[in-house]
């Protein structure tokens, strides 16, 4: 999903090529994703040039990392605070990720009070 993002639609051979060349996967095992992605909807053909599909990501960026955090939730009933710990405890959480936290509750309650 990454490379199509980045990059817009792309064929099969594209993506695979987009990997670097010491861990870039076989051809069969990006066109099996592909295609596991296509019916999920998440993907869809273009275009056709020749006899290669040529691929578009049909869920934003944006919309897929709300889904994942919703699905990572829920996996813990909901509460934030083992995720927010987690992150911590990892380093993976800076002063500025806390920062903009902050401002998007603020704007947050900014929006519910009017």
């Amino acid at each position: 999903m990454e490379i199509l993002w980045n990059r817009g639609a792309c064929s099969v051979r594209e993506i695979q090529e987009a990997f670097p060349e010491k861990a870039r996967p076989a051809f069969t095992t990006i066109q099996t994703t592909v295609y596991r992605l296509e019916a999920k909807k998440a993907v869809r053909i273009a275009k056709r040039v020749g006899n290669a599909n040529v691929f578009e990501a049909t869920v934003s960026r944006r919309a897929a990392e709300n889904r994942l955090i919703d699905d990572l939730l829920g996996m813990f009933g909901g509460r934030v605070k083992p995720v927010m710990a987690r992150l911590v405890e990892s380093g993976k959480l800076s002063l500025e990720d806390i920062r903009e936290a902050e401002l998007a509750i603020s704007r947050a309650g900014k929006g519910k009070k009017r």
